[in-house]
């Protein structure tokens, strides 16, 4: 068996048909994505209607991120604040581009789980695999080379061969409870300071499951233009700004930000753009070209 897994795409379309040619090329039995394929890019309804075409033609699977939650309850709710419509101007936008298809996006599990197919005997072990997004704790739960291995002991399923995340944006793997946990990183937006595209294939042969970790390139120029052409900068609010450093440097921005600014700025205390402004000169800049 041959599992094809990927995860945010973050609306990334020249990234996700590259992802989609290496999955085509490999030939996998079954294909998910574990979550964020649209939200903070330029091109989230051409990379949803995408999805939703696999989905219907070669029976992908998806699971729920957290960016698929947020866009979900946004088109429904909208800002419960001025100082959040702000903030989120980009997920507006988003919401804005997706129109109807959005609602597909409402029947999107938290969880996918399957087991190796056929009869295995003197394996001795549960081959079960998990696909979520974070973890059972909630899609915002990412696991992380940083993330100590005890702090997942109630945080993820028992009797499992293989758990598969994503929501970090970096690549991961490590064995503890008894199972392999891999990140598979992110396909459209990495912040491991690698700009190149990730995805997991997983093969089950010889009784146990083997993991590959994929890295392409794909046309970021053409990708620089999808972000300055489509609206996305212009429309989507100052943060758009710095998700698009992130982007550029393929390392988390938004998050510093939010510890330094969000408090004083949902409080009122100080102008959203003038922090964007300030964050952005005074963040070191790095220049992370293909390695």
């Amino acid at each position: 068996m041959k599992v094809a897994v990927f995860s945010d795409v973050q609306g990334n379309i020249q990234a996700f048909e590259q992802a989609i040619a290496i999955i085509d090329a490999w030939q996998p039995d079954l294909v998910a994505t574990a979550g964020d394929l649209i939200n903070r890019g330029p091109d989230n309804h051409s990379c949803l209607a995408l999805f939703e075409q696999r989905r219907r033609q070669h029976g992908w699977l998806a699971v729920r991120g957290n960016h698929e939650a947020w866009v979900s309850r946004w088109s429904r709710e909208g800002a419960r604040t001025p100082q959040e419509q702000a903030m989120f101007a980009f997920t507006d936008w988003t919401c804005r581009q997706l129109g109807e298809l959005a609602q597909r996006l409402d029947h999107w599990p938290d969880h996918l789980c399957f087991d190796a197919p056929g009869d295995r005997p003197g394996c001795g072990a549960d081959l079960w695999v998990h696909i979520a997004h974070g973890t059972l704790a909630g899609n915002r739960d990412g696991i992380s080379p940083r993330t100590a291995d005890e702090s997942l002991q109630d945080k993820l399923p028992a009797d499992l061969a293989l758990y598969i995340t994503g929501h970090t944006h970096k690549v991961h793997t490590r064995r503890v409870l008894g199972m392999d946990i891999v990140n598979v990183g992110s396909v459209g937006s990495p912040f491991d300071d690698d700009p190149r595209g990730s995805l997991g294939l997983f093969s089950f042969y010889r009784g146990r499951w083997h993991t590959e970790i994929r890295r392409f390139d794909y046309d970021r120029e053409q990708s620089t233009r999808r972000f300055e052409e489509s609206g996305f900068l212009d429309q989507g609010g100052p943060l758009a700004q710095v998700i698009f450093a992130e982007w550029q440097q393929a390392r988390p921005l938004l998050a510093h930000w939010r510890h330094q600014y969000e408090a004083a700025v949902m409080a009122g205390e100080v102008d959203l753009q003038w922090s964007v402004d300030q964050f952005l000169r005074t963040e070191p800049q790095h220049n992370n070209n293909h390695r």
